[in-house]
């Protein structure tokens, strides 16, 4: 075993992640190295995007077939080789994302959805309660 994987098992260890998990992932970075016979570590940023296109694109691997390895991908160079590539990096959201999620949390006039399409006495709760309902099910609540 290589060092790199065992550092690499030992980061994903003390991760808690499953063992199923972590030989996923392992299998992930192995065909990786495979693909171009060489050691992840030397791989460029691009190298990696190129196969993970060619692993979307080409190969027409299922979606979580393609989760699965770029999560395996992306823990090694992220976390084991701590490269903070923007391959891998969290895209910001939106305002329209932003402002999605702040209705989403506006009060409710004091009514909860229960999720059964029972709802609460309104003299129950505080008018702060957090509506669970969705935006649109929110105009019609009088």
């Amino acid at each position: 075993m290589t060092p790199l994987r065992q550092r690499m098992i030992d980061d994903m260890r003390l991760a808690g992640f499953a063992e199923r998990t972590r030989d996923v992932y392992i299998q992930a970075v192995r065909r990786l190295a495979a693909h171009y016979m060489r050691s992840p570590d030397v791989l460029s940023e691009e190298e990696v995007r190129a196969y993970l296109l060619h692993l979307r694109d080409e190969r027409g691997i299922a979606r979580g077939t393609f989760k699965t390895n770029h999560g395996g991908i992306r823990f090694l160079y992220s976390r084991t080789l701590d490269r903070d590539w923007p391959l891998f990096s969290q895209k910001k959201r939106s305002r329209t994302q932003e402002a999605a999620a702040a209705d989403r949390a506006l009060p409710c006039r004091g009514r909860r959805h229960l999720g059964s399409g029972a709802q609460s006495d309104p003299q129950d709760l505080l008018s702060t309660d957090v509506c669970l309902w969705p935006a649109h099910w929110r105009g019609s609540q009088g």
